[in-house]
């Protein structure tokens, strides 16, 4: 990992210097792409390691296909430094590649973004992103470069052969199906769910009708629907600021968004929201989303492509031994509301993100 750090700090430097610069594909792949490989431990010298320009099925070619006993695992297309990585062909050209190939996992980059897509996932292309990484440090802003080294080293060799990236998308990608189906089942209730809930109630007087609307609105307390629903409730009020309001929704915030990140918003937000479902206000603002209790915020999150920022409104000396990605922004400018600010971009961390929440939601509820 020391290696990685060093090499992340080496490349932050030469990007410093070169990004007036017009650098092409070449001298993108030399001076960033390479030298990083390289420190995650793919030799791009041996071709039973990185392969470059590995022919694909119709006739053109992947600019590397990272290999593992020989086959490739991971299929990476390189841009020049200054693409911005959003045209849609260009992401659906790798995807296909990686898909056609029956590799798994892909990458698009200009050398400084990483976007790490799951080529299998039966979506759209750009919805088959799973994360990315960025080596500038304005797109870091508040992460210690050991967290940013960690997700680069989702790619590395090591962790392609223990399929650490596997098991990642697994878990994303299913928890955001699994939701979708209830969202569906719960909102529009099939006759034989609506019969094995009477089954198990075990009482003739509650008829199935009852039991839908029911199923409804329990479901709608809580789930992701109400909320879209709800922030386009503000479009029906009048006046600029209801007006100004209404441009911010929850579509607003996750446009565009891995789905790693969205799938660390909806864990917050859920966790929000149920500690006083018929309590917690909800705002949408345009830098970040507050949750107040009696108009008093106790939690803002910033969504950002690498994962959550969120503030507290709590003292970080009243911490017993807080995690190296929670510090304390007091003294320092930043947009939420609070004093402590937490770097939530690993699902792993989720447990002591969520006690801290809560920390600040009982100070702040007495009040």
């Amino acid at each position: 990992m020391n290696k990685l750090i060093k090499c992340i700090e080496t490349l932050q430097l030469s990007l410093e210097k070169h990004k007036k610069q017009d650098f092409k594909e070449y001298s993108t792949r030399t001076i960033f792409i390479d030298p990083l490989l390289e420190a995650l431990g793919w030799d791009v010298r041996d071709i039973d390691n990185v392969e470059l320009e590995y022919p694909t099925i119709d006739n053109k070619s992947v600019d590397y296909a990272l290999k593992i006993n020989h086959e490739p695992v991971l299929f990476i297309e390189a841009k020049a430094l200054n693409d911005n990585l959003d045209d849609v062909k260009a992401i659906t050209q790798v995807v296909g590649y990686s898909a056609n190939a029956g590799v798994e996992w892909c990458i698009l980059t200009n050398g400084v973004k990483y976007k790490v897509y799951r080529a299998s996932e039966k979506a759209e292309a750009p919805k088959k992103l799973l994360f990315e990484i960025s080596l500038d440090p304005k797109d870091n802003e508040g992460t210690r470069i050991e967290q940013i080294a960690e997700l680069f080293y989702r790619f590395s060799r090591d962790s392609m052969a223990k399929g650490v990236l596997d098991e990642i998308g697994e878990q994303i990608f299913t928890v955001g199906k699994v939701r979708k189906a209830l969202d569906k089942i719960f909102i529009d209730p099939p006759n034989t769910f609506i019969r094995l809930i009477r089954e198990t109630i075990d009482d003739d007087t509650i008829k199935p009708k009852q039991i839908e609307e029911a199923i409804k609105h329990l479901w709608m307390q809580t789930s992701d629907i109400n909320n879209y629903e709800k922030s386009n409730l503000k479009t029906k009020y009048s006046g600029k600021t209801k007006a100004k309001e209404s441009l911010y929704t929850e579509e607003f915030h996750l446009k565009n968004k891995p789905q790693e990140v969205v799938e660390l918003y909806r864990i917050i937000d859920k966790f929000c929201r149920e500690l006083d479902p018929n309590n917690i206000q909800r705002k949408f603002l345009k830098l970040y989303i507050s949750y107040s209790y009696n108009k008093n915020i106790f939690c803002c999150v910033h969504i950002r492509n690498s994962g959550l920022i969120i503030w507290l409104k709590l003292d970080y000396s009243d911490l017993e031994n807080p995690p190296d990605y929670v510090r304390d922004v007091s003294r320092i400018g930043h947009w939420g509301v609070g004093n402590v600010e937490i770097l939530f971009d690993n699902i792993e961390n989720t447990k002591t993100v969520k006690t801290l929440i809560q920390k600040s939601f009982e100070k702040n509820r007495e009040k």
